[in-house]
């Protein structure tokens, strides 16, 4: 009887351990696509929060729309090995954050 007991407690101590592991990495997951999607999302998550708070979130929307735009121009360059460093030049409007 108190070999079941155990068990049971074993079996639900390795679920909700695996259940921190799938939290965790929905987190880091969550933390890359800021990061990949970069100002844009920044920005709309401040105009959001903003918004909320009753205050106005139009300049930070402007600045989500300006990066989306600066974002879609640098997605239109071309490439290539040749021309890899170009956006760590000092005049690239690429911002890296």
């Amino acid at each position: 009887m108190n070999t079941s007991i155990k068990n049971i407690k074993k079996s639900f101590g390795q679920g909700m351990t695996e259940y921190i592991i799938i939290v965790a990495l929905v987190a880091v997951a969550a933390i890359g696509a800021f990061k990949m999607f970069g100002q844009t999302a920044q920005h709309q998550v401040a105009g959001l929060a903003m918004e909320l708070a009753g205050d106005n979130g139009n300049t930070s929307k402007d600045h989500a729309l300006t990066q989306a735009k600066q974002a879609q121009a640098q997605a239109g360059l071309n490439r290539s090995l040749s021309s890899y460093n170009g956006g760590n030049d000092a005049g690239s409007t690429l911002s890296g954050d």
